[in-house]
């Protein structure tokens, strides 16, 4: 035989509908498919062997534990327990006869765990649990081939049913994802055989002869009804009979065409009278288009295509098919965008998040074009870049020593005043001065947050101002004598602060709301800032310890500190927990949210809420928050369990601190909360003096008082019974009595000063003038 001939006899035994296109299978675990394996490799049929299932079984064990990191050592170990005996008896060995090659995988359900794990979360296990038990069939494998290999790519089914009577040629290769071994082959052959290298566990059937009006019921539901039909033939009839067929099935169709992104879906299982392809050929049935010529189609082509713009080179295609090409024209990217637009759209069908019918046009050419293109940010300037500078913030003064009582003299008290901490830089204060009496009012204009039960947080933050006030003035020589909610009638009225001549600087406060003063604290009022900068976990030095407890107790307050590193460790996990639970709670969220500041413009326009600079993140940090400020980016992460991440920067915080206190004083009412303030401020004042760094870190036991005094009001059950398991798990660190009000929870560590501090508002802003007397 010479060497035409030789070729010629092999080019005979290559192609064809014959042509293997199915893999085979081999368990060694069983006899006879170990021997049938054996008796093929000694026939010296197998060319390749690719046996990666330790590897695979390796990084299986990883991507279930992405935190885990293990040594080289203790992997190979695992690796060896999961496979339990010989990793040459483990999972399935594939043969290829196509390509004449053998690889060893994982058994089905590893295979498609591991697979498909880079899908999560944008689908989730369920839901790729009831993709994979889809059927989809598929007419037409030049656009289609690309839909079918990449909904199998996706897992969006594993039953497929592949139809088209055409072979390969090389002008196909513009666009079909094959290779010129390839040219010749049917089709359906080169799909299912993409397919299969894809995952070898898939069902496929294939029809390489095409479809005719006798076998369409049994392509769409022999061996079970299809759930879905991707439609992508070039014949008229069968693009009809297929659809009128599919609706009396009840099968849904999608349909790519490859100009302009266009995507028709029709949702026959919904719609079971829907006109076919949009009533665009009402009152043709598929019998009136089975005798026509190409010519005589072509004017129902146009009705089905409807296009009123079409792209520029359109038109031009379709009056030269016939005379200077020979066909309708395609191209790679717009097939590729078409396998895309009908796999996500497939995907959502059959998960049900999608229910219209319709056509849709993802057309590249008007989403990308001159003039088009969208406002980026350039680098550096990104939300929170930029930290605003404080040199708008005038320096504190205090009045002069025996000066009268004037206007000026109140606005540097209230400016002192208003240096106090709120929760989330809220600044619910309002002060009205009338004579020598000062209102501290909350101010009404402010909606109160889910953490401000009760007002609870707003009259502890008036508390802390007025004791900075009560500073400032006795510094000053003023009598400050402080009387709270005087008027019952008028619940926004918390404290009356009455300014009398008489104190020679600093000395004890007259009335019994008043604690005792043991350290000067007024110079300290400008420098008390919260430092969220990580330092370091150096051990809380015993004088510091005692000076804050002894702070504490002076002010009538209790103060609880957490030193062992085993209990920090368990409060890091709980304060982590806490920050989960605001950030996947959509009324916590934004509330949160409302709080922040973002970049110079919207720090120096409110003066009140977080600044983001203060947060003292990095730029990776920085992103995360960005990005989790928008609640439909969190919703779906909160559906399926997810934000385990938002728990990292409390326990980062915590394993980086000194101590973490819990500050409480007797009762529960509004004045125990505004005495709480002024507690809060002495002992915060303190730590300042102390070169301590302190970081608020209360969110958590706003919210206990919110389940436990207010029944959860605002928040679903599972968010209650959260809170209900952390109030357990903090009680056993740090002991609750019910009748005491827990003012601030709070870490301790040892840290360089902040550079940036959020702003406060204009004194301007936040004090009125009005002639003596309550109005």
């Amino acid at each position: 035989m010479n060497l035409e001939a030789r070729i010629s006899s092999l080019a005979a035994t290559t192609g064809g509908a014959d042509a293997p296109w199915r893999p085979v299978l081999y368990a060694l675990d069983d006899g006879a498919q170990r021997a049938a394996l054996g008796a093929m490799l000694e026939r010296g049929e197998v060319t390749e062997v690719r046996d990666t299932v330790a590897e695979q079984a390796a990084e299986l064990l990883t991507s279930r534990r992405p935190d885990w990191r293990p040594d080289t050592g203790e992997l190979a170990a695992a690796v060896e327990a999961h496979l339990g005996g010989p990793a040459s008896a483990y999972g399935s060995w594939v043969w290829y006869p196509w390509s004449r090659r053998l690889v060893h995988v994982l058994p089905p359900d590893e295979y498609r765990e591991l697979r498909q794990s880079r899908n999560r979360y944008k689908i989730t296990a369920e839901e790729q649990a009831l993709l994979t038990d889809r059927t989809i069939a598929v007419i037409g494998l030049s656009v289609g081939a690309a839909s079918a290999v990449t909904l199998a790519q996706e897992g969006v089914g594993s039953r497929f049913r592949l139809a088209d009577f055409d072979r390969l040629a090389l002008s196909n290769l513009n666009r079909l994802r094959a290779s010129v071994t390839d040219i010749g082959l049917p089709k359906v052959v080169i799909s299912a055989r993409q397919m299969y290298e894809i995952d070898p566990y898939l069902d496929i059937e294939v029809w390489p002869h095409g479809l005719a009006e006798g076998n369409v019921d049994a392509f769409l539901t022999g061996g079970g009804r299809a759930d879905l039909l991707v439609e992508e033939c070039d014949d008229l009839y069968i693009k009809v009979y297929a659809r009128e067929r599919a609706r009396a099935q009840g099968i849904p169709v999608l349909m790519e065409t490859n100009e302009r992104g266009m995507l028709d879906v029709e949702r026959f299982d919904r719609e079971p009278e829907r006109p076919l392809l949009h009533g665009l050929l009402s009152g043709v049935a598929a019998a009136d288009l089975k005798t026509l010529s190409t010519r005589e189609k072509v004017p129902y082509v146009l009705r089905i295509l409807d296009q009123e713009r079409p792209s520029e080179r359109f038109v031009p295609s379709l009056v030269e098919i016939g005379q200077t090409i020979s066909s309708w024209p395609q191209l790679a990217s717009g097939v590729a965008l078409g396998a895309a637009l009908v796999t996500d759209t497939a995907r959502r069908l059959l998960l049900g998040t999608f229910t219209s019918s319709g056509r849709f046009f993802v057309d590249p050419g008007e989403l990308v074009r001159d003039g088009g293109e969208v406002t980026v940010r350039a680098a550096g300037t990104a939300p929170g870049d930029g930290p605003a500078p404080e040199a708008d913030a005038p320096a504190l003064v205090l009045p002069e020593p025996g000066g009268d009582l004037d206007e000026e003299t109140v606005r540097r008290l209230v400016a002192y005043g208003i240096q106090a901490p709120s929760g989330g830089n809220t600044q619910p204060w309002l002060f009205v001065s009338r004579g020598r009496v000062l209102e501290c009012r909350i101010d009404d204009s402010q909606a109160p947050s889910l953490l401000d039960f009760e007002r609870s947080a707003s009259h502890l933050a008036i508390g802390a101002a007025v004791e900075n006030i009560d500073l400032a003035a006795r510094a000053a020589g003023w009598r400050c004598t402080a009387r709270l909610f005087p008027d019952p009638a008028d619940p926004g009225l918390v404290c009356e602060l009455t300014l009398t001549e008489g104190v020679e600087g600093e000395g004890g406060s007259e009335g019994a709301d008043a604690p005792p003063l043991s350290l000067s604290l007024t110079e300290w009022i400008e420098r008390r800032t919260t430092n969220r900068a990580l330092g370091s976990d150096a051990p809380l030095a015993r004088r510091a310890a005692a000076a804050l407890t002894r702070c504490a107790d002076e002010s009538g307050a209790r103060l609880h500190l957490v030193t062992e590193r085993g209990q920090l460790d368990e409060l890091g996990r709980i304060l982590g927990a806490g920050d989960r639970l605001r950030m996947m709670s959509r009324p916590l969220h934004h509330d949160m949210m409302a709080e922040l500041r973002w970049g110079d413009e919207a720090v120096r326009r409110t003066r009140d809420g977080i600044d983001v600079a203060t947060l003292q993140l990095d730029t990776t940090d920085l992103t995360g928050i960005s990005i989790a400020r928008h609640w439909p980016n969190l919703a779906f992460l909160r559906r399926i369990g997810g934000g385990a991440s938002f728990e990292e920067g409390a326990r980062k915080l915590v394993a980086a601190s000194s101590a973490i206190g819990v500050l409480s004083i007797p009762g529960t009412a509004p004045d125990a909360y505004v005495q709480g303030g002024r507690a809060l401020q002495r002992l915060w004042l303190t730590a300042t003096s102390l070169g301590l760094a302190v970081q608020p870190l209360s969110s958590l036991l706003y919210l206990f008082a919110r389940v436990e005094r207010g029944g959860g009001a605002g928040l679903d059950a599972d968010e209650s019974a959260t809170l209900r398991d952390l109030r357990a798990r903090l009680t056993d660190l740090v002991p609750h009595h019910p009748d005491e009000a827990e003012l601030l929870l709070f870490r301790i560590s040892d840290a360089p000063a902040p550079t940036v501090r959020s702003l406060r508002r204009d004194v301007g802003s936040v004090l009125r003038f009005a002639g003596p007397g309550r109005a």
